[in-house]
């Protein structure tokens, strides 16, 4: 299970919301083998007043935050930063120096989803990768 969330300035981040979002998805399926219909990403397109960033950065920085059960190796975990930042310069021209990325890790039952907590529910996917 990841939730994810994206920020970035509103004139930068809704012309490549899509792109964006393929980008990420196709990052954790081949990362973390998720399933390919396993899609949860949530953008917040911010105003200029609403979005301080440092000066070395530019208009089209943006943060990617994935919220995750815990169970994936660092290996695994490095790799998927490691992809996003590769892919998303290639398919979006998104310099790396532009682009930050965190990952919260947290137990399974501290999840709630279809009516159960992450450690009662029975995924077709592999977590401890």
């Amino acid at each position: 299970m990841a939730q994810i969330k994206i920020y970035g300035l509103k004139e930068h981040l809704n012309p490549i919301k899509s792109q964006l979002s393929d980008v990420i998805h196709s990052c954790v399926v081949d990362a973390l083998s998720f399933p390919q219909d396993k899609r949860f990403h949530r953008f917040f397109s911010l105003e200029i007043d609403d979005f301080y960033y440092p000066a070395e950065r530019t208009a089209r920085y943006t943060i990617i935050e994935i919220s995750m059960f815990e169970g994936r190796t660092s290996e695994k975990k490095r790799l998927l930063i490691h992809l996003l930042f590769k892919r998303a310069e290639q398919v979006l021209q998104l310099s790396p120096n532009d682009l930050e990325i965190t990952i919260t890790e947290t137990p399974k039952s501290n999840w709630g989803f279809r009516g159960q907590t992450g450690d009662e529910i029975q995924l077709n996917y592999q977590v401890e990768i």
